[in-house]
């Protein structure tokens, strides 16, 4: 769900960098061959997260969610000579699609594919990230940020997505209704909550809570 107008919208796409050749290629191959492309993240949250990633200058990043692994992509272009890319999804259906685009990227020796449960994996990667993007099961999001908190190196990111999903967080009914929207709503109080980091829900797209480990 966009929460700008669709001309404001087209306006800000207009007016920010353009995605790469390989990255228009996978958009329009995820909205034609697979299903929810809705999920992928698209042309401007793509370079939000880009420049994210090239102020950071990460040594290592881990995002959680590849879907076709568009936002990885993005991400990896900010990585640090040498760095590394671990990105994780249960979906083994996608696996020869992702790779196929990670091996024309010119980061493809920096990413590394996951297929599992994220739950089970992250505790065996042993890297220290300082770089994470939650884009997975909502309902585990809260996990995920228990899991890596603690060990995360001060100054750390973690940019977690759809945090707004498309606006039930402040919808009474969703919100005892449905256990994504009451899920995210708990992150989202959370983090807000918690002393160790600073944060800030941007609006952009389906929202992203952005926060930093002080």
């Amino acid at each position: 769900m966009e929460f700008l107008d669709q001309p404001i919208s087209n306006y800000a796409e207009a007016h920010t960098t353009s995605e790469s050749q390989l990255l228009t290629s996978l958009n329009r191959d995820t909205h034609s061959n697979v299903l929810a492309p809705r999920m992928l993240s698209g042309h401007l949250q793509g370079r939000v997260l880009s420049l994210f990633s090239k102020m950071k200058q990460p040594k290592a990043i881990l995002e959680v969610g590849t879907y076709t692994g568009y936002a990885a992509l993005c991400l990896a272009e900010g990585l640090a000579p040498g760095g590394v890319l671990h990105t994780i999804d249960i979906d083994e259906e996608l696996e020869t699609r992702i790779k196929h685009y990670f091996d024309q990227s010119p980061y493809a020796s920096q990413m590394h594919l996951h297929i599992g449960n994220a739950l089970d994996i992250i505790p065996n990667l042993d890297t220290e990230f300082d770089l994470i993007f939650l884009d997975a099961d909502k309902d585990n999001y809260s996990a995920y940020y228990d899991l890596l908190i603690d060990k995360l190196p001060q100054g750390a990111i973690i940019i977690a997505d759809n945090v707004l999903w498309s606006g039930k967080v402040v919808n009474e009914h969703q919100l005892a209704n449905d256990k994504d929207t009451k899920a995210l709503d708990l992150f989202n109080k959370k983090v807000y909550a918690d002393e160790r980091v600073e944060n800030i829900l941007m609006p952009i797209r389906d929202g992203l809570m952005v926060i930093r480990k002080k």
